[in-house]
C-alpha cells in the first residue's frame, strides 16, 4: 500500500487541455489593446504563469502598466469561451473517481479561478469527482510560491509526508520544492522530461496512468 493518501493536481494541461480556450484569450486581449500577435508556442509556454506575468512576457515589457487592465480583460473573454474550450483528458475523470473511490483525497491547485474550474466539470464531466479545490481567487501569492499548495494541504488537515503533487510545468515542480511534498510530473505540457528531472521527482511520465499507482488502489487504469 503506498504511503500517499492525499493527490494533489494542478488543472491546466494537467487535467485538461484548455489550451484552445487559453490561447483565443491571449490573442484577443492583445488585439484588443493594440499589441502585435504571438505565435501559439510563445502563448502556450506561458501557461501555469500569473496572467499579468504572462502579458509582461507577451508584451515584451517588464511591469507593464496595462498588465492589470489586460488580465480583467482575459477573465471577461474567459467567462464566454473558457469552459466549451476545455477538454479533459481521456484518463482523466476515471482516475479522480477511482482515487476517491479507493479511499484518497483529492484536490486541485490551480492559478485558474476556482469557479471555473468547477463550471468546466459540471458542464463538460458531469461530476465533480474532487473533494477541494483550491483557485487563483484564494491565494494572494501564485505559483510556484507554496501558499496554494500548503492551503490545501491545512484544509485536508493532511501530513505532508502524505501528500503527492502533479502537475505539467517546472512551476509545478518548483512549488512542490517549496511545500516540501513529493511530486510527480506529467508531460503533457511545455515542460520537457529533461526539465523535470532537474527537481526531485518521484515519477515522471507521458499521462496521469502512471503517476496514479502510486495510490492505495489497485488493479485499476490509474495504477497501470
Amino acid at each position: 500500500m503506498s504511503k500517499y493518501r492525499y493527490f494533489v493536481f494542478d488543472f491546466d494541461l494537467t487535467l485538461a487541455d484548455s489550451s484552445e480556450g487559453i490561447l483565443e484569450c491571449f490573442k484577443h486581449v492583445l488585439k484588443e489593446f493594440g499589441y502585435p500577435p504571438k505565435d501559439d508556442r510563445t502563448i502556450y509556454n506561458t501557461i501555469g504563469m500569473t496572467l499579468v506575468d504572462a502579458f509582461d512576457l507577451l508584451t515584451d515589457m517588464p511591469d507593464n502598466p496595462q498588465r492589470e487592465d489586460m488580465r480583467k480583460a482575459y477573465v471577461k473573454k474567459a467567462d464566454e469561451v473558457m469552459v466549451k474550450k476545455t477538454y479533459f483528458y481521456d484518463d482523466t475523470i476515471a482516475i479522480l473517481q477511482t482515487l476517491q473511490n479507493a479511499g484518497v483525497k483529492v484536490g486541485i491547485v490551480s492559478t485558474k479561478y476556482r469557479y471555473r474550474i468547477v463550471n468546466t466539470f459540471n458542464e463538460q464531466a458531469g461530476s465533480l469527482p474532487v473533494d477541494i479545490i483550491v483557485g487563483g481567487e484564494d491565494v494572494t501569492r501564485a505559483k510556484p510560491d507554496p501558499q496554494g499548495l500548503d492551503l490545501i494541504i491545512e484544509r485536508f488537515g493532511a501530513d505532508k509526508s502524505d501528500v503527492l503533487y502533479i502537475g505539467d510545468s517546472y512551476i509545478d515542480a518548483e512549488t512542490a520544492l517549496n511545500s516540501g511534498v513529493d511530486f510527480a510530473g506529467v508531460t503533457t505540457g511545455s515542460t520537457t522530461k529533461e526539465d523535470f528531472e532537474k527537481y526531485p521527482h518521484i515519477y515522471i511520465g507521458s499521462s496521469l496512468f502512471g503517476a496514479g499507482r502510486y495510490s492505495k488502489c489497485r488493479g485499476c487504469a490509474c495504477c497501470l
